[in-house]
Order: C-alpha cells, then structure tokens, then sequence
C-alpha cells in the first residue's frame, strides 16, 4: 500500500477544522504521513492552532477506515489517486494556494499537457454561444494541435466545449463535483465515457460525494488552476463562469470573453468583466492565439509529419506532403502539382477529410489540419 497516498487521503477526510488548515499542515510538515505521525504535537507545528484542532487532530480512527475504503474503491475502478508529490498530478495546480491534497483522476489524457484552456459559461448557452464554441474549437484545432481542454461536464458551455473538442480531435477533461461513482448529470453519461478515451474525468471528492452546491464552486477553482487560461463564452449577470473567471484572475492566470449583443442576457456577463477588464476581448482562436503568444506551427518537420499520418496510401501521401508544402490549395491546382486527375483526386480528398487529416473549405480549397 502507498502509505503516504492513504495518510493524505485520510487527512482530507479529518474533521474538527477546515480545508486550508489541513493543506497548511500537509505543507509545513511535507506530506499527509508527516502530519499523522505529529498528530500529538500540532501545537508545536501550529502554534496559532486551537484546543479544538489539536484534539480533533488526535484520532485519525474513522477518517482512516474512509481512506481504506476509498483506496479499494479506486483500485478495483482503475481509478488514479494523485497527490501533489506525483509528477502526474497537475503541476499548474500546485502554484495555487488552495490546491486539491488528493486528485482522482479515470482516463488518459497527460494533465500536464503544454497547453491547457477551460471553457467555461451559461447552463443555458444559446445558439450563438453555440457557434462560438464550434469555431473557436475547430479554429484553434489548426493552428495548435495538442491542446487539453477543461471544463465542468455541466449543461451550457460545458457540454458544447467537451463535444466539440472530441469532435475535433482534442483531448478534454471534466472537472466533477462529486465522485467518480456516479456522473451528473445523468444525460452526460455517453459524452463522459468517451472523454475516458479521449481526456478524462478528475475530482478532488472521494466515492459518494453527492454534487451538493458548496462543492461546484470548489470544483472552479480546479478548472481555473489546473489551465493556462480560462475562456468565458456566455454569462449571464450572475453566474458559476464569472466565479471561475474571478478565480482564475486570483491565480494570475490570463482571463478571456466573448462579448455579445447588449440585449442579451446570455452575455450580460462576458460584456461587464470585458467592461471591467476583468477578462480580455476575443472574438475568433486567432485573437486568442495571439495573446497567448503561442507559436503557430503550420508545417512540421518531414518526420515528425509522417508520423502523425502513418496510414496513408502512397497517392494520399502525394497529397499531404503537397499540402505540407503550401497549405489551402484549389481543387485544380492539387491536381496539377500532384499529377493526379481531379476525378480520381476527389475521392482521395474525401477519404483524407474521414480521416480527420484535411478541411475542406470555401472555394473549393482544402487546409491540411495540423
């Protein structure tokens, strides 16, 4: 057994005093073994700490019995436990100062990918917020191939961000307000068993944790610290996005919005916190981009390139190195450059678009996707 991950796991469970004082503990003595094998002393490493923490911190019985259960819980689901002594828990995280002590974490994404967004807004997204998210997904899908998308798994902006994100072939994570036992909402299901093979599912709560009110907001603060930036969409006035907007400008993190019609209440928020510089204006990936100041790469180097296509036929190949060359090509100019006829070029383009490698575009011009 890990038995520093079982002490950590069972010291988030400890009652008799709050949240930040256990992750103080875990940060003053360097671990959740530390902390119990001091668990007599707690005044000599808090000298502030109160008779009521001192005694509460003497009998670790139950909170113990919770981590063991657990630690079956998670190992019979393949369930990884992450606390902040493993490489893989996300290490954006650990520069926030109410980072999670225990991650669980169900999927095969790398949380520490070199590029990390939240998406996030409205329960009640409109058909605007909609088209916002698939254009700024597939856009950005372009010009920056691997980046991880995160968000809550909620209705709205959330949902949209997870599905447009596997549809354009990103990893995405969702942030969960409760255990891994169960998925709210329920109508989410079919979305969250594909994000497992295709990002992943992480919570800071253990097993039948119901998702109780107090829990979505200490979800946020995971969105908002585990990503590079967070990206509001919709918003109306008030609202669990603008909480973790708020958050991620606490963390120093870099804040967007999209604005909207001044009527809309959808975008009530997103104007205001652009309005208060709370959130930089955006309005396509190519702003955001910009700001991230993120290298664009459009072509990669030839062998790098073969490897992210390795199951091409040799006239398919023909195209994509041609494309590598000079991206957005005509039809007929395809043709010409590879000396392959249009009717039979047609066809290849079609079975290069199934296969997520080309876009057809307006014009009749196809962009090889990065």
């Amino acid at each position: 057994m890990n038995t520093e991950l079982f002490y950590t796991m069972a010291l988030t469970r400890m009652t008799g005093f709050n949240y930040a004082t256990a992750l103080q503990l875990y940060r003053e003595l360097g671990g959740g073994q530390a902390v119990y094998e001091h668990r007599h002393d707690i005044g000599d490493v808090l000298p502030e700490a109160t008779p009521r923490l001192r005694e509460a911190m003497r009998n670790w019985d139950e909170a113990m019995k919770r981590a063991e259960s657990e630690l079956a819980f998670t190992e019979a689901k393949g369930i990884r436990a992450l606390t902040m002594q493993d490489e893989d828990y996300p290490q954006r995280l650990l520069e926030c100062p109410d980072a999670p002590l225990v991650l669980y974490y169900k999927g095969n994404a790398d949380l520490n990918q070199l590029r990390v967004i939240a998406i996030v807004g409205t329960r009640h997204c409109t058909t605007y917020g909609q088209d916002l998210i698939h254009h700024f997904i597939s856009d950005l899908r372009q010009c920056c191939s691997q980046v991880l998308v995160v968000s809550g798994l909620a209705y709205g902006i959330d949902i949209c961000a997870h599905r447009q994100a596997l549809a354009s072939g990103y990893e995405t994570v969702g942030v969960l307000a409760h255990g891994l036992d169960q998925i709210y909402p329920y109508a989410h299901r079919d979305t969250a068993v594909e994000m497992l093979q295709q990002g992943g599912l992480l919570t800071e709560f253990m097993s039948q944790t119901n998702a109780d009110k107090p829990n979505f907001v200490r979800r946020n603060r995971i969105v908002a610290g585990m990503s590079d930036a967070t990206i509001l969409v919709e918003s109306a006035a008030k609202g669990g996005g603008l909480i973790t907007c708020d958050i991620a400008r606490s963390y120093n993190r870099d804040v967007f919005a999209f604005p909207g019609a001044v009527n809309m209440k959808a975008s009530e928020g997103c104007n205001k916190i652009i309005r208060d510089s709370v959130a930089a204006l955006i309005t396509s990936a190519e702003d955001f981009v910009q700001a991230m100041r993120w290298p664009v790469a459009n072509e990669m180097p030839a062998a790098v390139e073969r490897q992210l296509f390795p199951n091409l036929t040799a006239e398919e190949q023909r195209v994509v190195t041609l494309l590598q060359q000079v991206n957005d090509l005509q039809l007929n100019v395809i043709s010409v450059k590879s000396n392959i006829p249009i009717g039979q070029l047609a066809a290849l383009l079609f079975q290069l678009e199934m296969k997520g490698i080309v876009k057809p575009m307006a014009g009749g011009v196809y962009h090889l996707l990065g």
